[in-house]
């Protein structure tokens, strides 16, 4: 299988489109000769009514909209972007973008680089903050000055939170979801055992696995089992799989409980769509995200963007309390989500966050 199983940087997909931004410095020293973007819009834009919506770590530019050619997945928020939905689309202009380092179509660890070879090993050090300026770069590109709202959780969270801080006048309202104002301890060490599993792969190479044609899938899978479990609940797992042997399989003769079936399944599912070289750099970035990093420690607190913050009792990647702590230095009221499904359910439990979605677009639109 080739890298990213096919799903790489420059595939046709007839609802991509790309902007090419120019060189790019970066946070940590880094410089970037060539920055593209692939970015998916939905809606009229009318000057006014953009909403800027961010993906989590292995999600993409593909925020609505079904599965297709180059494109595996259906829309991760498919259930709240459209006509007549919580962000809908015969008002509201919508814009999402791949990240920077992503495999999705923006320049990454995968791009060819000005010689003509993948970038590789020579992929430089990026940072949320970086993230954020490609993001800024495209919205100029487009004539955005300013979004309604930006939205999103986990890494996306992380991002909006960076929007708020570096461009507030240029964020209407915000919602950030199932997400920490700075990487903790444990999300640290979660996100390094994930780099480290891809990188003891013999496939790793240093990262310059691309002309071999053959990637490090065995340590992304074994990365992608590690953040699956983090992503779901010991409740969730319990109910559904219990101690079941998968079907057809004997777990005491060198067969599968029906649970490593499961995370066989999520691990297959990534290999087929990403990039380990991008896995690692997003991971790491996460790893380095700080929004208090060379800032005042009161700079959440100074903010006068309105803001929702959105937590899930029952994630153990991002534990509430992280939140609950961006909302007191916000001064807003944490609205908590309830759901069986952890971390995920800032993707899942779409009535919900549905609900805030509405009411941070209604009130960027009130007369008050």
């Amino acid at each position: 299988m080739g890298t990213c199983g096919g799903w790489c940087e420059g595939d046709p997909v007839a609802w991509r489109q790309f902007a090419d931004l120019g060189p790019m410095p970066l946070e940590l020293g880094g410089h970037l000769p060539q920055v593209r973007v692939a970015y998916e819009t939905w809606g009229e834009f009318d000057g006014k009514n953009a909403v800027l919506v961010q993906h989590a770590l292995t999600g993409d530019a593909h925020a609505a909209g079904p599965a297709g050619e180059g494109q595996a997945t259906a829309g991760w928020w498919d259930a709240l972007i459209g006509p007549g939905k919580a962000i809908d689309t015969d008002r509201w202009f919508v814009l999402s973008s791949n990240v920077l380092g992503g495999c999705q179509g923006t320049t990454g660890p995968s791009s060819t680089a000005p010689d003509g070879r993948a970038y590789g090993s020579r992929w430089p050090r990026i940072t949320i903050r970086d993230q954020v300026a490609v993001e800024v770069a495209l919205a100029d590109a487009l004539g955005i000055e300013r979004f309604t709202a930006v939205m999103g959780g986990s890494m996306g969270g992380m991002r909006t939170l960076e929007w708020m801080v570096q461009h507030p006048q240029r964020v209407g309202g915000a919602l950030v979801m199932a997400t920490s104002a700075s990487a903790t301890a444990d999300q640290i060490a979660t996100q390094n055992i994930q780099i480290a599993a891809i990188q003891a792969d013999p496939d790793w190479r240093a990262g310059d696995y691309y002309a071999s044609g053959i990637a490090p899938l065995t340590g992304m899978g074994i990365a992608r089992r590690i953040a699956h479990l983090t992503y779901r609940t010991e409740r969730e797992l319990a109910g559904r799989f219990g101690r079941d042997h998968q079907l057809g399989e004997d777990a005491l003769a060198d067969g599968r409980f029906a649970v490593q079936s499961y995370l066989d399944h999520q691990a297959d599912k990534l290999n087929l769509r990403f990039d380990p070289g991008t896995y690692v750099s997003l991971s790491d970035a996460m790893a380095l995200h700080d929004v208090y990093r060379g800032r005042r420690p009161e700079v959440l607190r100074q903010l006068e963007v309105p803001a929702r913050v959105v937590g899930i009792p029952s994630d153990r990647l991002y534990p509430i309390y992280l939140q609950q702590q961006i909302a007191d230095e916000l001064g807003v009221e944490l609205d908590v989500v309830e759901s069986p499904f952890g971390h995920d359910g800032f993707l899942l439990e779409t009535d919900a966050i549905g609900r805030v979605v509405s009411d941070i677009l209604a009130a960027a639109t009130s007369p008050c």
